[in-house]
């Protein structure tokens, strides 16, 4: 029985158009729609799926469109910008030269920690930066979406390191040392990168100190991060030890496309999500992402879902 974590399995954000973003994420991003479905809890809102060729587990950035959200206040307390991965220093330079074409705010290419970076914005503010995967070692990458319009040797291929930025830094250090066994690799004043897992970028959390104003959720920041743990045995074994150290949590939750456990820890929501069984059982390879998917617990409720999201198309094939 392993409460091991084996590094970043997906970042959640909130969105205020499910069709920007798709439009972002697929057209100018390259990474691939997996799933359209809803948010479990709130049956009205789109929750969709972006991640590798196959929705491999560590490469999905996920998206609720919460109808009439307010626009989220950047702050801290929250997890301020997640990471994307690419193969090389190359791959930076071609998107560095793409977001400058279709006019993405960007900060040009960086450097962090001895990695080369590329940090750019959503129009809602959402914060992300590119990191490139040049001498990385550790948690594998994904496949990069081979039918997409950036060079598959190019491409984003997964989720790269997340950084919370809270006031309780070392607090918050403490909990993601002795509860989720999180390595300090790099430490400075008032910022520690931890190794989660295999570590390198597929597996890194960058934390730092921030005491200015309180963030604030909305769109245009993130919901959560959720950390792989490898199956049902160890999403069991985790609620076993979130009852021993007396951390509040959720109990499992069946997502259908992975189980879940959700905890609070300070302001930031953690999940622990499963590797699999993933997003290829309920839709064709071909189509992925191009109808609404539902879960089989929500499928009766069709036609009143149907009613009520704000329907966009998503179809690929013919294009």
């Amino acid at each position: 029985m392993t409460t091991e974590l084996l590094g970043i399995h997906h970042v959640t954000a909130m969105t205020d158009d499910a069709m920007r973003n798709y439009e972002f994420f697929t057209d100018i991003l390259g990474m691939r729609l997996v799933k359209k479905t809803v948010n479990q809890d709130d049956i009205q809102t789109y929750h969709t799926f972006f991640a590798d060729d196959v929705g491999s587990p560590g490469t999905d950035m996920t998206f609720f469109d919460f109808p009439n959200n307010l626009k989220g206040i950047r702050g801290t307390n929250s997890i301020s910008r997640t990471g994307l991965r690419v193969p090389n220093d190359e791959a930076l330079e071609y998107y560095l030269e793409r977001f400058n074409e279709f006019g993405i705010k960007n900060e040009g290419i960086k450097e962090l920690f001895g990695k080369k970076i590329l940090p750019f914005e959503e129009s809602d503010g959402q914060r992300y930066q590119l990191f490139s995967d040049e001498n990385n070692e550790g948690v594998a990458p994904g496949t990069p979406w081979k039918n997409g319009p950036v060079p598959e040797d190019k491409a984003i291929y997964g989720l790269g390191p997340i950084e919370i930025t809270v006031s309780y830094y070392d607090d918050f250090k403490q909990v993601l040392t002795s509860i989720y066994d999180m390595k300090p690799v790099i430490e400075e004043e008032y910022v520690t990168v931890f190794d989660v897992g295999a570590g390198g970028n597929g597996g890194q959390v960058i934390l730092r100190k921030d005491e200015t104003k309180q963030g604030q959720q909305g769109y245009g920041e993130v919901h959560h991060v959720s950390f792989r743990v490898e199956d049902h045995a160890a999403i069991k074994a985790w609620e076993e030890k979130y009852n021993e150290l007396g951390v509040g949590h959720s109990g499992n939750v069946d997502r259908f496309y992975f189980e879940a456990l959700y905890a609070r820890v300070g302001h930031i929501l953690i999940e622990l999500s499963t590797d699999g069984p993933g997003f290829m059982g309920d839709e064709p390879y071909e189509t992925l992402g191009e109808s609404l998917a539902l879960p089989p617990m929500l499928e009766p409720k069709r036609e009143q879902i149907e009613a009520q999201v704000r329907h966009f198309d998503t179809t690929r094939t013919d294009k």
